[in-house]
């Protein structure tokens, strides 16, 4: 999967890596056109597997590009050795996610040591380019710390 991901952060890779690596990622045909500090944008192809009718996505496709963008943009923030993980999550549909792409523009709300408040919008891409605000979601991500811990030691007696 190509990227046009625009910031050379090495933890942005390393995010970027992960989130490509997950199955659902690569089913999807997901690819990340940008990624930056609190943001992230990504796209998926419309495929006939994941429309009720010729293209016109299901609500599941549109979920999981929503919130890989809104989680990912979480991710950002972290520091690194630290994940994060889909706690909650909304999204509200608005207009029919048909077309040849869905893109999803991830931002992060509120940035906490536990939690992120994070949220994407989802746009159906026409032939043409155009854009039409078709979901968007609200979620929050738990910010999980994957340093080892040092081991404490105990005094024997």
């Amino acid at each position: 999967m190509s990227t046009g991901a625009t910031d050379t952060n090495p933890s942005f890779k390393a995010l970027e890596r992960l989130v490509l690596s997950m199955p659902m990622a690569r089913t999807l045909g997901l690819r990340f056109n940008r990624i930056a500090p609190s943001v992230v944008e990504l796209e998926i192809p419309v495929q006939d597997a994941f429309t009720f009718r010729p293209g016109q996505m299901q609500a599941t496709p549109v979920f999981a590009i929503a919130d890989f963008a809104a989680v990912a943009a979480a991710g950002t923030t972290l520091k690194p050795g630290w994940v994060n993980a889909t706690i909650d999550a909304t999204l509200k549909l608005i207009a029919p996610a048909q077309g040849v792409a869905l893109r999803a523009r991830g931002r992060v709300i509120d940035a906490g040591k536990l939690l992120t408040i994070c949220a994407a919008d989802v746009y159906a891409v026409a032939e043409d380019g155009s854009e039409t605000l078709c979901a968007t979601l609200l979620g929050t991500a738990r910010n999980i710390d994957m340093n080892p811990k040092p081991q404490s030691i105990k005094e024997p007696g």
